[in-house]
């Protein structure tokens, strides 16, 4: 199992931004500030007891060795975003949000959903970063999201992102093998038959390609 360390975002999302080649060409870059933006977000999240779920690719990184982020996901409601006026939204639908907080960019998973008003409520615990101890989706948590979100990257296309998903469901399932009966049952109560028959058929390759690896790896 992957031994969790103490992650520096603003670091993370500093060497992301830093790493890739869509930005090469947008001129100088002041990627050292990001480390001071993503501290003085995650203290006015604090200093205003706003009630939030850090989620994503960042939430990912304190339980397996994962990929490269530039942005943060959060979870938290429309009254709680209201409430931070410092995050200038750019986009926004029922269930998502997407603002920027100076240099940073911002992902917001609303509680308008169901899954993620439950995930906030359920699935959540402190996890030590660099920055400050921060209220952090569970493994069962991220599956759920990762789960949730493949029907539609799939309708949409995007399959660069399916893949990226599929993967880190692979890993988490490796690392931690939750149970997935109740993974099933609680997306049976936001998606349709089709997509969760779908996802059920995802889910059986994925562990037979667990299955496979954990072979080779006793060869």
């Amino acid at each position: 199992m992957y031994e969790p360390r103490q992650i520096h975002i603003g670091k993370v999302i500093r060497d992301a931004v830093v790493s890739n080649p869509q930005n090469w060409g947008k001129g100088a870059l002041n990627t050292d500030a990001l480390l001071q933006v993503v501290a003085r977000l995650f203290d006015l999240l604090r200093e205003r007891k706003i009630d939030y779920v850090l989620v994503g690719g960042i939430a990912l990184l304190n339980y397996v060795e994962g990929r490269n982020t530039e942005d943060i996901d959060l979870i938290m409601a429309l009254s709680a975003l209201e409430k931070l006026p410092e995050i200038k939204i750019t986009n926004r639908d029922n269930d998502f949000a997407r603002g920027q907080f100076g240099e940073l960019q911002i992902d917001i998973l609303l509680t308008q959903n169901a899954l993620f008003e439950k995930i906030q409520r359920e699935c959540v615990a402190i996890q030590h970063f660099h920055e400050q101890d921060i209220p952090t989706a569970t493994v069962e948590g991220l599956l759920l999201l990762k789960l949730y979100a493949l029907p539609s990257l799939y309708r949409l296309g995007n399959f660069a992102k399916v893949g990226i998903y599929e993967n880190d469901i692979a890993t988490l399932m490796q690392a931690y093998h939750p149970a997935r009966e109740p993974l099933f049952a609680e997306l049976a109560r936001h998606l349709n038959d089709t997509d969760l028959a779908e996802l059920r058929t995802i889910m059986a390759e994925i562990e037979q390609r667990i299955a496979r690896f954990g072979k080779k790896r006793k060869q």
